[in-house]
């Protein structure tokens, strides 16, 4: 009866760390997929970030392209216009 006993116990020892290790499992697994949830929301709000920043920096360059072109076509016509004040100036020297 005492041998009985003891393999009850023993059993029933087997059986606690078995729903143990099943629940404990369970929650590990729910804790990793909700880990990996937040680490990927994450990364797709980086994504998104560095695709608002191309976005912007083209939008720059596009600006700074304008901007050069304005620039050149001002020189340009400082050049000329320092042209035809040289040409006045000499005319009056005569």
């Amino acid at each position: 009866m005492q041998v009985e006993f003891g393999v009850l116990i023993a059993i029933g020892g087997f059986l606690i760390g078995l729903f143990t290790f099943a629940q404990k499992r369970d929650k590990n697994v729910k804790d990793d997929a909700s880990k990996s949830a937040v680490i990927e929301t994450k990364l797709d709000n980086i994504s998104q970030s560095v695709d608002s920043i191309r976005i912007d920096l083209r939008a720059n360059e596009q600006r700074w392209s304008s901007l050069s072109e304005t620039v050149v076509r001002i020189d340009e016509s400082t050049k000329q216009a320092h042209k035809r004040i040289d040409k006045i100036d000499n005319k009056g020297d005569v």
